[in-house]
């Protein structure tokens, strides 16, 4: 890649943001990347409460072989990643997570899935034979190219996948937190476990295209569990996962605009600075409230 901007941030905000908007493309890669950073923040952060990151690592990676198979017959790359991430979904749909051999059958097959995944995707890439810059977009993102339709088309795909976990928002969470008991309740916690992986398969189709297959974890993930950390209020940390995803998305997008980096190493690299930034601010704030609750009280009255 090219370096896209004479030199590098002015450190002057406007001037900076003039410069990352003055192309169309910067500004679709802008508004692809925010629709991204939302739908991976609140599906993400179901994933994360039901222990799913490996079925959605598993996902991440099946995006590759699909966007390398579809250039490789000369189609969309879109087509692949929906097409590829969805089937994977639900070939990891069809093992019941219900008790301990559920879940070591369903790893079983998310590992078998992975393996395969993988295998395919370096077979398409080996019978392609193109530019090794189309396969790097492929692994770690790339904002360059990011058309008019293709905002659209992710707008559309994303307001349907959120529009579902809002219908599905209150069983899935209760489902999420104790299965069993929501069962027990009347709960389709298989149905509603099938959905959320379709679902799942869908942002992380979505977020490929901007991180990159390999890096798709960053938005997937990083800010979820960040939230998570910080509070353990539902709506709160939906909301804190999306603010995240949003803002190192924004700063992934404008360090690669002024430097030739890719921008998943940046969007991982900022994601991950948060994590590690709220886990020690917690861990002090705990220290600091523990401490605090073993002061004892001077009420100024001599013993």
């Amino acid at each position: 890649m090219v370096m896209l901007a004479d030199g590098g941030f002015t450190w002057d905000p406007v001037e900076d943001v003039r410069r990352l908007l003055e192309f169309h493309f910067m500004v679709n890669a802008f508004r692809a990347g925010t629709i991204v950073a939302v739908v991976a923040g609140v599906i993400g952060w179901f994933m994360v409460l039901r222990r799913q990151t490996f079925a959605g690592h598993t996902l991440s990676i099946v995006a590759f072989p699909g966007a390398a198979g579809a250039t490789l017959v000369g189609v969309s790359p879109l087509l692949g990643y929906f097409g590829f991430c969805i089937a994977a979904a639900l070939a990891i749909a069809g093992v019941p997570r219900a008790g301990a051999r559920g879940t070591s059958e369903e790893s079983a097959v998310v590992g078998t899935v992975q393996a395969f995944a993988l295998a395919c995707g370096f077979l398409f890439v080996t019978l392609y034979g193109g530019l090794l810059d189309s396969v790097n977009s492929l692994l770690f993102g790339s904002f360059l190219g990011i058309t008019d339709t293709q905002v659209a088309t992710l707008l559309f795909v994303g307001a349907a996948a959120l529009g579902v976990i809002v219908l599905v928002g209150r069983p899935l969470l209760f489902a999420s937190l104790d299965p069993d008991v929501a069962a027990a309740h009347g709960v389709p916690v298989r149905l509603l476990s099938v959905v959320f992986l379709v679902v799942l398969g869908v942002a992380v189709a979505e977020a490929s295209q901007i991180t990159g297959a390999l890096l798709v974890f960053a938005l997937l993930v990083v800010p979820p569990a960040t939230a998570q950390v910080v509070t353990p209020r539902p709506l709160l940390g939906l909301g804190l996962s999306v603010a995240i995803g949003m803002l190192v998305t924004w700063l992934g997008l404008a360090c690669s605009y002024f430097s030739d980096q890719p921008i998943g190493f940046f969007v991982t690299t900022f994601a991950f600075a948060g994590y590690l930034l709220a886990q020690v601010g917690t861990r002090v704030a705990g220290r600091f409230r523990a401490r605090g609750a073993r002061t004892p009280l001077h009420t100024g009255i001599p013993a």
